[in-house]
């Protein structure tokens, strides 16, 4: 690695539902282990405290660092949006 990247910081990934931004962690392991740990938790949706509200959110999370995943939420929100668009 030269002195030019290390002078150069990360990049700032945030995540942006309903209007409002969060920001996710600079590193990508902890990314993931946040966006498998809320689909693996939003199974147990049945359960109290946890939701199945957790699983599209884990879904997000990983979206940003796997292509697939990234495939099938710009799919869903096409969908989504052609659904909300009133028939011409």
């Amino acid at each position: 690695m030269s002195s030019q990247d290390q002078d150069q910081p990360l990049p700032v990934r945030k995540i942006s539902i309903f209007g409002r931004e969060f920001t996710m962690p600079r590193s990508r392991r902890a990314r993931i282990v946040i966006g498998v740990g809320l689909i693996v938790l939003g199974i147990f949706g049945f359960l109290p405290v946890l939701g199945f509200w957790m699983v599209p959110l884990g879904l997000l999370v990983l979206s940003y660092e796997f292509a697939s995943v990234r495939r099938w939420r710009r799919r869903f929100a096409v969908w989504w949006e052609r659904r909300r668009r009133p028939d011409r």
